[in-house]
């Protein structure tokens, strides 16, 4: 695993903005917290949230989120999000489901710069200032009778805690409001002193699964007060957490079904990392990567992600994986790159990211799916092969249909992916480490203020450009990311050519720049395949993994049978076009004559509309008669390669970038040409 060892503590403005309270919405002047001594160095700092200002898809896509259902939870599920939550001081849900909205609909709101928003999340975060308790407890602190929809006990629960904990950091990071740090003080010298008494799986066995955003925030909030007690906390914390290393590396935790909840395995996964901090042990590093690695070979997808429905569950792309996992996933894998400057998990992140989020949650934000499949044939009502099924409605899209963690969670995917698109570095620089279009301004070389504007329609073009404005002449380094699936990435400054660099490696550029200089990153991207469940094989271009185009029938359903469960109504999707097609075996020298790439151009700010792809690659294949509908899925993969196979004759099929599919056969199986 490749890490940065840096050899002193870098602390990069530590001082609190109290100035910064009474003034409406003003941000802070930068501050980029590093770790300080004893903690280990770490490689890159997040940004303040508001530094960075999405553009194009991007801001196309949070501009969605805002008109969809994370602008409106409040109105569309009132249930839950309205005045009766009881993190607005109300006797409704006291649990998880609204710190999880507002854990993305604060960050969205600020990378807006959206003052309605900003209102409405500004309740919820007053409300948790004010509720704490003179003995540091925080948050809603009476259960109430069980009532249908909604979670009204376990009030004192840690884990719903950790989840406010991490919108409280946010607000602290797009207003420098000084009652966030004393609130944490406070909350922290409670959990050390009950801890030891009320362990976290004390109420509910989640936190202890979980813990992990409760440790980061501890240091987060150490780097800014240095207040040792901290650390005491953080050791405990750790202790009582579920031991994810020791299980990576002596146990069949990742290679046994039913082993793990897929959602606390997702959010858990980056624990190690945030520990190792504290004790920089080279086992963290190694555990985690084995825990990838073991990830991908026992219950890996094409899609990026695995099946966790809800348990683990193996790799059969039939099974599920659960829109939490991705979201949840993303954050851990934001979380470890900050920390280990490892190329492989911003590979990974950018692959979940531009393959299951814009196809688990529909254009417009309004729907979305609890489960989704690899291949995914039927988005049907109806009980499927999944560790837990919610009356069948798992598959389909709608605004409750499965379980409504998700659509609470769901909306913090896009918001912090776009607030983890650029780090300060340790050597006063910058750095672009996942690539999409935007704008950044940052401090660098001490305090000069640059703003770097990222112009790109990547993930399906090669070319992220960067144009560098600076007030005057300045030396700094600038960090880009050269992604493990690119040959050679090509870096020209001005038109020239600045340097040739092979892939899975973070380039450091460092001269002086001045006003107006460009930056030109090209990412060549390939036809590349990989093998899955049954030797089954996914076709996929730089981050993007493409999927059988299927023609869609999509039906609204009104659902009279179970409303207060699953929603009023959703959306279900069925097959018009075959889908039972095999690809033919190619060797990878050979893959460039057997898919040509066609590009369409951007029609559309939004890149993943079914109707409008960017980029189609165009091939033939082979129908299998006998693979067949099972219980409105895809039958046994047929394995690859199956001596005696009766096919038909080939044919040309289309496959599209998987975000643009509801309906697709991601991993096919392989069979031999004429």
């Amino acid at each position: 695993m490749k890490y940065f060892a840096i050899a002193s503590s870098i602390l990069l403005g530590l001082t609190l903005q109290a100035a910064a309270q009474g003034k409406k919405n003003t941000a802070p002047a930068p501050q980029y917290y590093g770790n300080r001594a004893p903690l280990h160095p770490k490689p890159y700092s997040l940004l303040p949230l508001g530094a960075i200002t999405p553009q194009g898809w991007l801001r196309t896509v949070l501009v969605q989120q805002k008109n969809g259902a994370t602008g409106q939870l409040d109105k569309l599920y009132p249930l839950v999000m309205n005045q009766r939550n009881g993190w607005l001081g109300g006797d409704g849900d006291q649990w998880e489901r609204g710190p999880y909205w507002i854990d993305g609909l604060l960050p969205l709101a600020y990378l807006l710069k959206d003052e309605a928003l900003i209102a409405k999340v500004k309740p919820w975060v007053e409300w948790s200032i004010k509720s704490q308790q003179p003995d540091g407890y925080f948050g809603p602190a009476k259960d109430y009778p069980a009532e249908p929809g909604i979670q009204r006990d376990n009030s004192r629960d840690w884990w719903p805690k950790m989840v406010m904990l991490k919108v409280l950091k946010q607000y602290y990071d797009a207003t420098a409001d000084p009652r966030i740090i004393t609130l944490m003080t406070n909350y922290f010298r409670y959990q050390l002193k009950e801890l030891p008494q009320k362990p976290l799986d004390h109420w509910t066995f989640w936190a202890k699964y979980r813990a992990g955003d409760n440790l980061m925030v501890v240091y987060w909030l150490y780097n800014i007060t240095g207040d040792a007690f901290l650390l005491d906390l953080a050791a405990l914390i750790h202790k009582q957490t579920f031991d994810y290393a020791g299980a990576f590396m002596h146990t069949n935790l990742l290679s046994t079904t039913g082993s793990i909840h897929g959602v606390n395995l997702a959010q858990g996964i980056k624990e190690p990392m945030i520990y190792f901090q504290q004790q920089p042990d080279t086992l963290y590093p190694q555990a985690t990567a084995k825990g990838f690695d073991d990830l991908r070979t026992f219950n890996g997808m094409a899609n990026g992600l695995y099946g966790g429905d809800e348990a683990l569950h193996g790799n059969n792309p039939t099974q599920g994986s659960e829109l939490c996992s991705a979201v949840e996933m993303m954050f851990s894998l934001e979380s470890i790159l900050e920390i280990s400057g490892d190329v492989r998990y911003a590979d990974q992140l950018e692959k979940i990211a531009f393959n299951v989020l814009p196809s688990q949650i529909t254009e417009d934000f309004m729907s979305r799916q609890y489960f989704q499949q690899a291949n995914q044939v039927m988005a049907t009502r109806h009980i499927r092969n999944f560790d837990v099924n919610h009356s069948g409605t798992d598959l389909c899209y709608g605004l409750l249909s499965g379980y409504p963690c998700c659509t609470s969670n769901m909306h913090q995917g896009w918001p912090k992916f776009a607030q983890n698109l650029w780090y300060a570095t340790a050597d006063s620089g910058v750095a672009a480490l996942v690539y999409a279009p935007s704008e950044v301004k940052i401090n660098v070389a001490g305090q000069t203020p640059v703003t770097v504007k990222e112009v790109t329609n990547y993930p399906f073009e090669e070319a992220v450009t960067f144009t560098v404005n600076t007030p005057k002449k300045v030396n700094f380094p600038f960090h880009l990311r050269i992604p493990a699936w690119c040959k050679k990435g090509v870096i020209k400054i001005n038109g020239k050519v600045w340097q040739e660099a092979a892939g899975n490696q973070v380039v450091k550029v460092e001269r002086t720049w001045q006003q107006g200089d460009v930056v030109e990153l090209l990412l060549p991207m390939h036809i590349y395949q990989q093998h899955w469940f049954e030797n089954s094989l996914s076709v996929e271009r730089g981050p993007v993994t493409y999927a059988l185009q299927i023609g869609e029938e999509v039906r609204a359903v009104k659902n009279d049978k179970d409303p207060l469960d699953y929603g009023a109504g959703y959306l279900e999707v069925r097959p018009t076009t075959p889908w039972n097609y095999a690809l033919i075996a190619t060797p990878d020298d050979q893959l460039a004559a057997r898919y040509r790439v066609e590009q369409h151009g951007s029609k559309t700010g939004w890149p993943w509309s079914p109707g409008q792809v960017p980029i189609s690659l165009k091939t033939t294949a082979k129908r299998i008669p006998s693979w067949k509908l099972y219980n409105e899925m895809t039958g046994p993969i047929p394995y690859s390669i199956t001596y005696g196979m009766e096919t038909g004759e080939e044919e040309e099929i289309t496959l599209v970038p998987f975000g643009c599919t509801k309906l697709r056969i991601s991993q096919f199986p392989v069979v031999n040409g004429r």
